[in-house]
């Protein structure tokens, strides 16, 4: 009697060892798919780094560029000192039954 239980323990143990491992092997190869899609990312967001990095000191003029521009509007519209004015409240959206044409 002593002799089958140590037999089934011992199969109990070498299944429970198996299946452990066919479950390693299994994160194994999906730790290594994410490893190369975190690889193709990393690429492609270094590629893109490099892409935009003229774009920096440009900015500046730009933003530049947009002030003024955005002065000579205030200028136009009559806001004192270049300063945009204050908008109202905001507009209702306009659907439903309700809406009507102007």
């Amino acid at each position: 009697m002593k002799t089958a239980l140590i037999i089934a323990t011992l199969v109990e143990l070498v299944l429970l060892v198996v299946v452990l491992a066919v479950y390693l092997i299994v994160i194994a190869a999906t730790l290594r798919k994410v490893s190369k899609t975190l690889g193709l990312v990393t690429f492609g967001v270094r590629a893109i780094e490099k892409q935009t990095q003229p774009i920096g000191p440009v900015l500046g003029e730009i933003n530049g560029a947009l002030e003024q521009v955005a002065g000579a509007l205030a200028g136009v519209v009559g806001a004192p000192n270049g300063e945009p004015s204050q908008p109202g409240p905001p507009m209702e959206p306009m659907t439903g039954p309700k809406a009507q044409t102007p």
